[in-house]
């Protein structure tokens, strides 16, 4: 199949291609402002479908707009007309084009010149009101507030929030493009007259800007953003794609003392403490239990020697681990435990809790095992 892309270079196009490729679609006509006009002939001439994502939302003039979203929607529909091309079109259209405004009034004229053309031709053309998008490669500083939030707040520069009660419908980029997909194979969503993404999103302006700055504020409290709200964990992948190319990487505070050393890796209220644990050969660490806070062990470095006793109990129980052959132990609460270091390297273990470590309520109790 052949599939013709305008806006290729852009956010969504960008993102759509991608998906293409990654679904074996090899046959992919990329165009954009920057492409030979010549080639829009040939293009419409040899594709089996159109994706028309090119448009013009931030001109320097007022006049670019009916120039880039109607003037060129219609060039592009009588280059297909010319080649008596019938092929399916999706649309990027905009919520905004019922507004009345120059942008809204010419995305609105774009929208009738593919109706029309639609009904010419009797070609399938399905248009999108798309509301604000969201995701990854999306300009920020441009027209997009949640590009502009992640790429600022990754940066420790400032944001402005001129209304905070201010409502915004959201759509990520990836709900967009599955919906496209769809659209390819037949099966568009659709309202009536205009097709749509079933999946999006609504949050206040000050609600969106606490929440991002949450997740520069993460590193620091090692706190994990809510995975189980879908607007949380979206907006934490893309917050995450803003980072500067130096920043990747984040220190962790190491506590250090002769036997090793213990470092917090990941809090969340909601699924407890991860933590690295670094035992020296011969060192005994441990000898504690616990009423109700539980634990799993996963050595992934060195040999040990993991011992437990029941509070009431003096019979020993012991599990060798290693790195060699990964195995989790299970820490249940009212045994006392301690792990040893038997071999002649570091001992790393990877330690969670089912609670973060609350030292006004530590549920942690000396007892030699």
């Amino acid at each position: 199949m052949n599939i013709l892309v305008t806006g290729a270079k852009g956010f969504v196009g960008k993102n759509l291609i991608a998906e293409l490729k990654n679904r074996g679609y090899e046959q992919i006509f990329e165009y954009d402002k920057d492409t030979d006009p010549i080639f829009l002939d040939s293009y419409t001439g040899e594709c089996d479908f159109v994706f028309h994502l090119a448009g013009v939302n931030r001109p320097k003039d007022e006049s670019e707009f009916d120039l880039g979203n109607r003037v060129f929607t219609h060039d592009l529909l009588e280059h297909l007309q010319k080649h008596q091309n019938n092929c399916p079109i999706a649309i990027s259209s905009s919520t905004q084009a019922d507004k009345d405004n120059p942008y809204g009034i010419s995305k609105k004229a774009g929208e009738e010149e593919a109706f029309a053309h639609a009904k010419n031709t009797d070609a399938k053309v399905m248009v999108y009101r798309l509301p604000n998008l969201f995701g990854k490669w999306c300009r920020p500083n441009y027209n997009s507030v949640i590009a502009t939030f992640c790429h600022n707040i990754a940066r420790d520069l400032e944001i402005t929030v001129n209304d905070p009660n201010a409502q915004l419908t959201l759509c990520y980029i990836d709900d967009l493009i599955t919906e496209f997909m769809e659209a390819l194979k037949g099966s568009p969503t659709h309202n009536g007259t205009y097709c749509y993404v079933p999946v999006t999103h609504h949050i206040r302006l000050g609600e969106l800007a606490v929440l991002i700055r949450s997740f520069r504020e993460s590193r620091e409290d090692l706190s994990i953003p809510n995975m189980q709200d879908e607007l949380t964990k979206k907006l934490y992948s893309t917050y995450l794609s803003y980072l500067p190319a130096d920043e990747f990487a984040y220190d962790l505070k190491m506590n250090c003392d002769h036997r090793g050393s213990f470092t917090e890796f990941i809090r969340t209220a909601e699924r407890g403490q991860l933590s690295v644990n670094v035992t020296k050969p011969g060192i005994t660490k441990g000898n504690h239990w616990h009423h109700t806070k539980n634990e799993k062990f996963l050595v992934v470095n060195g040999k040990g020697l993991i011992r437990f006793r029941k509070i009431d109990s003096n019979e020993i129980i012991e599990y060798a681990v290693e790195g060699d052959k990964l195995q989790v132990v299970d820490i249940p609460p009212g045994y006392t435990h301690s792990i040893t270091n038997v071999g002649d390297s570091d001992l790393v273990t990877v330690m969670w809790a089912n609670e973060c470590f609350d030292p006004d309520k530590p549920d942690t109790y000396y007892m030699e095992v």
